[in-house]
């Protein structure tokens, strides 16, 4: 997702959302992948936390980081 973000923004720019404009198919998938995110990691964490709890907890705590920058970027551009 972050590949994608950056790509799109190289490619499109950053612009201000005209009035009740459609968001468009960009922001519909970044949508999707954090729920899709939200479920992975607590299947991941579900599975493999009660197996071999310190690999988990430091794969836990990559896939947090990796699924923050992202939101971050959104975030600071949205603003």
């Amino acid at each position: 997702m972050l590949a994608f973000i950056l790509i799109y923004i190289a490619m499109y720019g950053v612009s201000a959302p005209a009035a009740n404009a459609d968001e468009g198919t960009p922001a519909y998938l970044f949508q999707l992948w954090l729920v899709l995110e939200v479920l992975l990691v607590a299947f991941f964490t579900a599975k493999w936390l009660p197996r071999v709890a310190r690999e988990a907890l430091k794969v836990f705590t990559l896939q947090i980081t990796a699924a923050l920058v992202p939101v971050a970027i959104v975030f600071y551009f949205n603003f």
